[in-house]
């Protein structure tokens, strides 16, 4: 499988390196020199993309916020920013990695090879999620089923649950749950997890007489490894 790479940067000096390098290596390329350009290019479907924060026509930071409302795929960050609130600003915008200009070639080809090998891992984990006593959680399809009653939940309420379940036995606080489901850049208060987590436990025991959401009292929430009947 050949992956193909996006390659976003004005310079069009470092785009045309980097797409030789890159071919070299074994991989497709597309080259964007601007925002709009990348933007178009995103119906090819890359498997990675390259993005300069400091591009002219479109702050590199709104172009990863509008790709990620198109894409899924890993994104790195090429800057010559170095301050630490910068590279916070750019994984809170939907960045996977940075890389800090210069940079060795040898460097970006590791990381560029060590996130397709993740992205790849991610996209062949299981599809559906489910438990001994027949509750079942289809991820592709977003689809909660207990045995084969369908059980209707918000797209939060779905969120919730694949967090929970894909991490069952490891509890987490509301505050770190607001943050994987909600988003960092949520504007909103952590007490909604509350709220959320009792009406999917409403909704759930009313089909299956099962509690799968533990409260761990002072600390937070996990899905549990095991079900009891309460």
């Amino acid at each position: 499988m050949s992956y193909r790479i996006l390659i976003v940067d004005d310079e069009k000096m470092l785009t045309d390196l980097l797409s030789e390098h890159l071919r070299d290596c074994g991989y497709e390329t597309l080259v964007a020199n601007n925002g709009g350009t990348a933007l178009s290019l995103l119906e090819k479907k890359p498997d990675l993309i390259l993005l300069d924060i400091n591009m002219p026509d479109m702050d590199g930071l709104k172009l990863c916020r509008e790709i990620r409302s198109h894409v899924s795929c890993p994104i790195l960050f090429l800057t010559a920013r170095i301050a630490e609130q910068d590279k916070v600003n750019g994984l809170q915008f939907g960045g996977d990695d940075y890389i800090t200009k210069p940079f060795s070639l040898k460097e970006l080809t590791a990381r560029i090879g060590a996130h397709l090998r993740r992205d790849e891992r991610n996209r062949n984990r299981a599809s559906v999620l489910a438990t001994p006593d027949g509750l079942v959680v289809n991820l592709s399809q977003r689809q909660v089923f207990f045995g084969t009653e369908e059980i209707t939940v918000s797209k939060k309420e779905f969120d919730l649950i694949e967090f929970l379940m894909t991490n069952r036995g490891q509890i987490f606080d509301k505050e770190r749950i607001y943050e994987a489901v909600w988003g960092l850049e949520a504007e909103g208060d952590s007490n909604v997890v509350k709220e959320h987590i009792r009406k999917i436990r409403s909704k759930l025991r009313a089909v299956s007489g099962q509690d799968y959401i533990e409260t761990i009292w002072g600390v937070g929430y996990q899905w549990k490894t095991e079900n009891r009947n309460p």
